[in-house]
């Protein structure tokens, strides 16, 4: 079974937000999105998209992208990101999947999962330093809360890890999905870079990033592999990642 990674997928179907002004690898995006995904997935792989899920505001109206996630191949691990301003807690997100019958996708919030020989972990993350964040927003109140629940997710790892049998745990790549990159170009989020350290953590996917297609498509920084994994840096085919 294949695991795949796609963030920013930015379904915009009950809400009228064109992607095509931030460039034209944006247009008609969602089509590329489908054929490729189509293409790509069966039903029996996993599909993370560590955030920027949907347009929508409110759960309510984040119905029709749920239900279009749900209508495509595969198992779903979703995370939040900046954009997803329709998260609501967890037992509300919960009750509204039972509610509505999506059955293949699941959050990635203070959690963890192990998929095939991969350990998910990870967290939304904050903007480098604070730029561009929400004039209202306390830059180190959002990060240490950032950095907390990245450890409630390692933490949550660790605790299934310790679980596999004898010598399986050996086998298991570390992995954390993180929405805004802690680690680009001459900006490094100390804190988080620092606890994907003390967790051993291998690979540090990401997405955010846009209209920005010269970066590597992996950073090794201290030890630890950055992937870039937003959709219009992939141009919308989800990235096999096991």
């Amino acid at each position: 079974m294949a695991i795949f990674a796609l963030a920013d997928t930015h379904l915009s179907l009950s809400v009228d937000k064109p992607m095509d002004v931030f460039g034209s690898r944006w247009a008609g995006y969602m089509a590329k999105l489908d054929k490729a995904w189509r293409e790509l997935v069966n039903e029996s792989d996993t599909v993370i998209i560590p955030g920027d899920i949907s347009w929508a505001m409110t759960l309510k109206e984040a119905k029709e992208d749920l239900l279009y996630l749900e209508s495509l191949p595969g198992k779903k691990i979703i995370s939040k990101g900046n954009h997803d301003y329709w998260w609501d807690t967890v037992k509300k997100i919960t009750e509204f999947f039972a509610e509505h019958g999506i059955k293949t996708i699941q959050l990635l919030h203070n959690n963890a999962y192990i998929v095939e020989n991969m350990l998910v972990t990870g967290t939304r993350g904050w903007y480098p330093e604070g730029k561009n964040a929400p004039a209202d927003s306390d830059f180190q109140l959002v990060a240490n809360r950032e950095v907390g629940r990245l450890t409630l997710s390692l933490e949550a790892g660790e605790k299934l890890m310790s679980e596999l049998p004898a010598g399986e745990a050996e086998k298991i790549i570390k992995c954390s999905f993180i929405h805004f990159p802690p680690v680009y170009r001459d900006y490094v989020f100390r804190e988080i870079v620092d606890v994907l350290h003390r967790y051993k953590i291998a690979r540090c996917y990401f997405g955010h990033i846009h209209g920005v297609y010269d970066i590597p498509p992996v950073r090794v920084f201290e030890g630890i592999e950055f992937i870039p994994v937003a959709a219009d840096y992939l141009d919308f085919v989800p990235l096999r990642i096991n």
